[in-house]
Parts: C-alpha cells; sequence; structure tokens
C-alpha cells in the first residue's frame, strides 16, 4: 500500500498560489479511452446552466403549490427564506468547484475536507436523495399525465411512473451528448410556460383566493419550518454542475457560473409561479388539486384547452427533470467508486461513455420506491419530498463546512479580500441546512438515518475488498516500510 493511497498519510498544504490538486487523478482512465473521451467536457456553460435547471425544475415545482396550500400563505414566506439558503448554497458550490474541480461535487468537497468516511457519507446520501427525489419527481408527473388519461387506480399510476423513470434512463443509457441535448430542449419547453404564469398570472391574482396565512393548525414556527422543508426539495439540483464537474467545459468558471445562474432563474419563477398559482385558484380547490398550474390557467381563461397545454409543458418537465437527475443518480457513486469508496461495479464505462450500471440500479431502486409509496402511504408526494429533503441537505451541510475549513485554516488558497463575504456566504449555508434537516420533522430524519446508517455495511465491505485491513495490509506496509529504509541507507 503506497502513501500516495493511505488516508492516514501526512499531506503537504499546497503553496498560496498553487492549484487544487485534483482528486480524482489516480483514477483517471488512460487519454486514449475513447468511452471517456467522448463523455469528459462535453457540457459547455449553456449545457451546465440546462442541468442545474433542468434538475431542480421537475414536475415537483407544477405540484409543489397544491401541497403548500394546507399550510396556508405562510408558505410564501418560507419560499423566500428557503431561496436565500439556496443562493448561498449555490454560491458555495461555486468557490467549492473552483477550487475542487472534481467529479462528485459534494462528496469531493467532504472526502478532501474531512476524510474517506464522511466523503462516503455524502457520496451515500447524496445517491439515496437521487433515486428517492425521482420517486416525487415521478409522483408528480402521473398527475400531470393523468389529466389525459385518467388512471386513476394504484396500478394504472404505477405503470405510468414507471413509463416515466426508464424513458429517461435509456436517453442516459445512450450518451453524454444525448443526454445534454435533451436536456437543453426539455429545459426550455419547460420553462416558457413556468414564466408565462408567473408574469401573466399576477394579472389575474384575486386576493380572496389565497386563504389563511396560516391553515395549518400549527404554530407559526411549525407551519415555518415544515413549509421551508417542502420547498427544499424543489431547489435540491443546485449541485448537478458541481456534480458533474468532469463533463463540463472549463469546470473552474462554469461550475460557479452555471450554479448561480440556473439558481436565480429557478428562483425568479418559482417565486412568481406559486403566487400567481395561488391567487388564481381558490385554496379550497388547491389542497385537492392534483395539476394545479393546470387548474390556475383555466381559471385565467376559462375552459380546459389551457390547462391541457399547461399539463403538456409539466409532462416534458417532468421528463427532462428525471433526465437530469437519472444522470446525476450515476455520477456521484461513479466518482466515488473510482476513489474505492463505493463498489468498483459503479466506476464502470460503457460504450457510450457513461456509467450505465449506476443508472440501472437508480432507476431499478426508484421504480420500487414509487410501488412501495403508492401502495402504503396516504401522501406520496408529501412523504418521499421530505425523507429527500434531510438526505439532500446533508451534502449541502458538509460541503458550507468544507468551505468553512478551508476559510479558517486557509489549507486552501483563499483570498484575503473577499475572506469576510466567503464567511459570511459559508456561515449561511450551514445554518439553513440545519434548519432544513429540523424542519423536516421526527420522522423523516428518523427514516433518513436509517437509511444513512444503511451505508456503514457498504463501507466496511467495500474497505475490505480493497485490501487495506488484515494481515495482507499490514504485510504490505511492512514490505513499504523496508523499502523507505533501504532508500535512506542510500
Amino acid at each position: 500500500m503506497s502513501h500516495a493511497a493511505d488516508p492516514r498519510a501526512p499531506t503537504v498544504a499546497p503553496a498560496p498560489d498553487a492549484p487544487a490538486p485534483a482528486l480524482d487523478a489516480p483514477a483517471t482512465a488512460p487519454a486514449g479511452d475513447p468511452a471517456q473521451a467522448k463523455a469528459r467536457g462535453s457540457l459547455g456553460l449553456p449545457q451546465a446552466t440546462a442541468l442545474v435547471i433542468g434538475g431542480v425544475v421537475g414536475t415537483g415545482i407544477f405540484l409543489l403549490p397544491a401541497t403548500l396550500a394546507k399550510y396556508g400563505t405562510i408558505s410564501i414566506l418560507a419560499f423566500g427564506l428557503v431561496t436565500v439558503g439556496a443562493l448561498a448554497i449555490a454560491a458555495i458550490f461555486g468557490k467549492l468547484g473552483a477550487r475542487i474541480p472534481a467529479a462528485g461535487g459534494p462528496y469531493a468537497y467532504a472526502r478532501e475536507a474531512f476524510g474517506e468516511f464522511p466523503g462516503f457519507l455524502n457520496a451515500w446520501s447524496f445517491w439515496i436523495t437521487a433515486w428517492v427525489g425521482n420517486a416525487g419527481i415521478a409522483v408528480a408527473w402521473v398527475g400531470y399525465v393523468n389529466y389525459f388519461l385518467h388512471w386513476d387506480s394504484t396500478p394504472g399510476k404505477i405503470a405510468i411512473a414507471l413509463v416515466g423513470l426508464w424513458i429517461p434512463a435509456l436517453i442516459n443509457l445512450s450518451g453524454v451528448k444525448n443526454m445534454g441535448l435533451f436536456q437543453v430542449v426539455t429545459t426550455v419547453l419547460k420553462f416558457v410556460p413556468l414564466m408565462f404564469v408567473a408574469i401573466v398570472g399576477l394579472f389575474f391574482v384575486k386576493s380572496g383566493n389565497f386563504g389563511e396565512f396560516n391553515a395549518s393548525g400549527k404554530s407559526f414556527l411549525g407551519a415555518l419550518q415544515v413549509s421551508a422543508a417542502l420547498v427544499v426539495f424543489a431547489y435540491s439540483g443546485i449541485e448537478a454542475a458541481s456534480v458533474a464537474a468532469e463533463k463540463v467545459k472549463d469546470p473552474e468558471r462554469n461550475i460557479g457560473r452555471a450554479s448561480i445562474y440556473g439558481t436565480l432563474a429557478c428562483a425568479a419563477v418559482y417565486m412568481l409561479s406559486t403566487v400567481a398559482v395561488m391567487g388564481n385558484v381558490p385554496h379550497g380547490q388547491l389542497v385537492d388539486s392534483s395539476a394545479p398550474f393546470s387548474d390556475a390557467l383555466n381559471n385565467m381563461f376559462g375552459g380546459s384547452m389551457w390547462g391541457g397545454i399547461m399539463a403538456a409543458m409539466a409532462i416534458v418537465s417532468g421528463i427532462g427533470a428525471l433526465n437530469g437527475w437519472t444522470m446525476l443518480c450515476a455520477e456521484m457513486p461513479y466518482a466515488a467508486a473510482k476513489d474505492g469508496m463505493f463498489p468498483r461495479q459503479f466506476a464502470a464505462v460503457s460504450r457510450a461513455g457513461v456509467p450505465a450500471f449506476g443508472i440501472l440500479v437508480a432507476a431499478v431502486l426508484t421504480s420500487v420506491v414509487v410501488a412501495v409509496n403508492y401502495l402504503w402511504s396516504e401522501d406520496a408526494f408529501e412523504t418521499i419530498l421530505l425523507l429527500a429533503t434531510v438526505t439532500t441537505v446533508i451534502p449541502y451541510l458538509f460541503s458550507a463546512s468544507a468551505q468553512l475549513f478551508w476559510l479558517v485554516t486557509r489549507e486552501r488558497p483563499v483570498s484575503r479580500a473577499a475572506l469576510a463575504k466567503d464567511l459570511v456566504i459559508a456561515i449561511v449555508g450551514f445554518l439553513f441546512t440545519l434548519w432544513m434537516v429540523y424542519g423536516a420533522g421526527s420522522d423523516a430524519v428518523l427514516k433518513s438515518l436509517i437509511m444513512l446508517l444503511l451505508g456503514i455495511p457498504v463501507y466496511i465491505w467495500v474497505k475490505a475488498s480493497r485490501g487495506e485491513y488484515g494481515p495482507g495490509a499490514r504485510e504490505a506496509g511492512r514490505v513499504e516500510v523496508e523499502d523507505v529504509t533501504i532508500d535512506m541507507r542510500k
């Protein structure tokens, strides 16, 4: 076992102006590998920004106003607070992405700052978020497909959801360029109608439709916390460009720009469209709606044609979001597997240049989550959202912590002029993630904790399979010490 691979070996801090080392350099495929060459650096700033927007704007936002309506217009205040936190996290990803432009995003940052095991836990948590979150997107997608099909039975809903999950999986398996092109097209198609509702819908708002400020029966703080936790899921995906860093051109610059541009665009549309929908659909109708944007357009212009158009756009949006998240489901474990932190199968790359094993495993797991929640959960969408919220913010929390670590210790190059600003942003991001974990509620935190702890046996298995411990590892260590001693005598 060489010192380069030993996490316990001492490291030397880089010079102030030295570039950050690439974490995945030892595991990078040879330059002549056609599969890797095909995928590497194929996403420019527009595609990277579309990946962020496409990951953030799924069908979740198309159903979220109905979910938030039960808590009242206090959820609009929660939206504003979460937006501030989301922008802080996006700014942190931009800084970290410039310092460590390595695949894996939050996983790479946690591993570099705190070591292998925290890095693994971040990769595991994000991986859970990705495929569980896809289940939430699929559940919302079913509501808009059923605007046309009316397959209201449980088997019918499960069948629609499975179609929505496996079409993006097949697109991802065909290659990164196809995925990127599909992402740009679907992002445009879904962003335009959302902007339309967000802007035009404001002219049709009626104050009587909003309902009570706090309609939940909870305390002010309780209603604010839960609705904020639900909103966090709508912003999950702001890390998309950092996770896919290897596939982004000029990652040192474009990861930060794509993260900020994508988050700002989504924030503007989210805030305005939520207000527009709540102001156009009476509160009692909105709470029970499975297609709130369609209902809003129908109330604005009369009839059902406009609602049908919006439902069609929501269907496109869902496929686009599932397309982007299916890629992220494979990219995080792919980066971790290259570093020996995930089972080696996740590092295998197909002829199309994609980690096919990770794509297929995530699609299967998401299909199981969708079926289980439809069969045994009263509110599948909210249950999945709160669970995914906790697993989402754990990598965010570690990323903010890594930024604080490097700012305070100067372990990484830090601009003194921007130190105070970066510290404030990192602290805001850290506190924001703690609040979101608390706001998700004890049930969601307990389930998420159990799923997180289930990763520990996987970590043990992976470490054992690498032969780092036990008699073989000790023997390798003795041989290495002898070699070093001989070299020193020379």
